[in-house]
């Protein structure tokens, strides 16, 4: 249905009015198309602008000035109705004026009605084991979580939040989550401390976490996400795409690859898990700048550099844009002896950080960075078909 593009239903898919079969195809569609998802984008935006607007009150003579007016305009109708005339439309254009006026009182109150129904203020929490609480209500088997409330589980308690309609998220034991906000552009969730199982079915950047070092935004993945008592993090993710970001510092991490956070310096370089332990050690101290007793024979960025594979270009990439001078000379040599810059790419313009030539070498990377290769956007598709295939559509639209 959708083989080219979905330009047209996104307005209606955005505010939830399309039916769940054709919301599947074109949450499909988006993954994989550029075009169609920048113009989700642009809609999403004008959604939120619109939202800023202010909300001004009608005023409470406003019902008794129509009153008023109608029955005076039906009163002088009555009167030329006696006499012989042609009909007038300067006559009845006030009445039509003060019916206008009732009927977009009406078309707007029903557009806000509409909008704060899809709004979906609350969540439904459903206890797993233990004894999870809403704030200080324990939940006996299912629960409402509500904007600004926290939903904590002790040792022994673990619970699950249906997403809205886009997901699920699974609390393991000695967690701290708090709902921040829940809309049709943006659902968003705090995570204090603790773990969290996160499965999204949307379009990108519709689902955050907060945590207190970066916000992981969901690129249409399953993820598990964890944040210790000091605040420091560590996405792992083993589906699709997340971005962690903390103010223009950003960590693009695929499924199979892991990222550590630090409050205060925010996302580190994504790695794969099947890296080795000498590249990972040396890649914290190159984020982190971990201190040792005993002085390191090489330097962290010469042991990444040596114990790098074709794949670990992911984590090359990245460290592109965050060291300087020689380092990044050298970082461009190992990523070229892999995979060549593709055509337009220069070695000046990637040194210079280019921001269109580095997002270009980075397509041409990403079939490095999946165990599947070619296929990583065609895997991300399936399985979103088989994932939005188990859940009956999303509420609003039946």
């Amino acid at each position: 249905m959708f083989s080219n593009h979905v330009t047209k239903e996104l307005s209606a898919y955005c505010h939830g009015e399309v039916a769940n079969e054709q919301s599947r195809q074109i949450a499909e569609h988006l993954i994989g198309c550029n075009r169609c998802r920048a113009q989700f984008e642009e809609i999403k935006l004008g959604v939120k602008l619109a939202e800023r607007l202010p909300q001004l009150s009608a005023p409470d003579s406003l019902w008794f000035d129509l009153q008023t007016h109608l029955a005076a305009e039906d009163q002088a109708n009555r009167t030329a109705a006696r006499k012989p005339s042609r009909f007038s439309f300067k006559v009845w254009q006030p009445a039509f004026a003060g019916v206008a006026a009732v009927l977009l009182l009406v078309v707007g109150f029903g557009a806000w009605w509409l909008y704060w129904r899809e709004s979906r203020p609350s969540w439904e929490v459903a206890r797993i084991n233990g004894a999870p609480r809403i704030g200080t209500s324990r939940i006996d088997d299912k629960g409402r979580l509500a904007v600004g409330q926290w939903l904590e589980t002790d040792s022994a308690s673990r619970a699950k939040i249906e997403v809205g309609s886009i997901g699920q998220v699974e609390i393991d034991p000695n967690t701290r989550i708090r709902l921040v906000e829940t809309k049709p552009t943006e659902h968003r969730l705090e995570l204090a401390h603790g773990k969290l199982s996160a499965q999204i079915w949307a379009p990108p950047r519709l689902f955050f976490v907060d945590t207190p070092s970066a916000v992981a935004a969901d690129l249409g993945c399953a993820y598990t996400l964890e944040v210790d008592d000091d605040g420091v993090g560590l996405l792992h993710v083993t589906s699709g795409w997340v971005a962690l970001q903390l103010k223009d510092r950003e960590s693009m991490v695929p499924a199979g690859a892991s990222c550590a956070t630090r409050p205060g310096i925010g996302p580190g370089t994504p790695y794969f898990d099947d890296a080795s332990d000498n590249f990972r050690v040396a890649l914290s101290k190159l984020d982190f700048g971990y201190v040792v007793d005993v002085p390191d024979p090489q330097s962290p960025l010469e042991v990444v550099l040596a114990e790098s594979r074709p794949r670990d270009t992911l984590t090359l990439w990245h460290l592109l844009g965050r060291v300087e001078g020689n380092d990044r000379a050298r970082v461009y040599e190992r990523m070229a002896a892999f995979v060549p810059p593709p055509d337009g790419v220069t070695r000046e313009g990637v040194l210079q950080l280019n921001e269109q030539m580095l997002h270009q070498w980075k397509d041409e990377l990403e079939t490095k960075w999946s165990a599947n290769g070619a296929r990583l956007h065609k895997g991300l598709v399936g399985l979103w078909t088989r994932v939005l295939g188990r859940v009956n559509g999303l509420q609003g639209k039946q």
